[in-house]
């Protein structure tokens, strides 16, 4: 939405309204989040009612899971955003990023039977976290505190990107 609003010459009366930055990183992070909460929910209700997988884990566990995997995620996106001057590189910043993330998130592939460097680069991407979380509590019935540890680097991703956003926003860098 960002590159869109540079692109539209919108970007900048945004940034003179009263609202700081991180007010408006605000109010682009959280329509994400509420949809991607969305569509977690209703690919858990095809997964239980259609599907016939039944969940194991507590649910509270697994949208508290979901909920720290999309605003790391969240943060991801709007940094890139920030950083782009079109949709075009954004789309292009998305592609380039998202392949690595996919492949080496251990859905396809698992991590331990990745080479050692991939192993280590595996702990930038919440996406890995992400899956081994939802996985464990889902099929395995992990609690919280099983699964506690995966919180960590997802809050840390976040923790890094949405202030990125932040100082992107007000610096203006395009």
């Amino acid at each position: 939405s960002v590159a869109r609003e540079r692109e539209q010459g919108t970007f900048d009366q945004l940034l003179v309204t009263p609202l700081s930055s991180t007010e408006i990183l605000m109010g682009k992070a959280v329509p994400p989040i509420l949809i991607g909460m969305l569509q977690v929910t209703f690919i858990l209700l095809s997964c239980i009612f259609w599907f016939k997988i039944p969940l194991s884990g507590s649910l509270i566990t697994l949208y508290l899971t979901v909920f720290i995997f999309m605003v790391s995620c969240t943060g991801i996106g709007l940094s890139i955003s920030a950083i782009s001057t079109s949709m075009q590189q954004v789309m292009v910043y998305t592609f380039v990023l998202m392949m690595p993330m996919v492949l080496l998130s251990g859905l396809a592939t698992p991590v331990r039977n990745m080479p050692e460097i991939l192993q280590i680069a595996t702990y930038a991407n919440p996406l890995r976290f992400g899956v081994e979380a939802i996985r464990r509590v889902y099929l395995e019935g992990s609690s919280l505190a099983q699964v506690a540890h995966n919180f960590i680097p997802m809050a840390a991703v976040a923790a890094v990107t949405l202030p990125l956003a932040v100082w992107l926003f007000r610096n203006k860098l395009t």
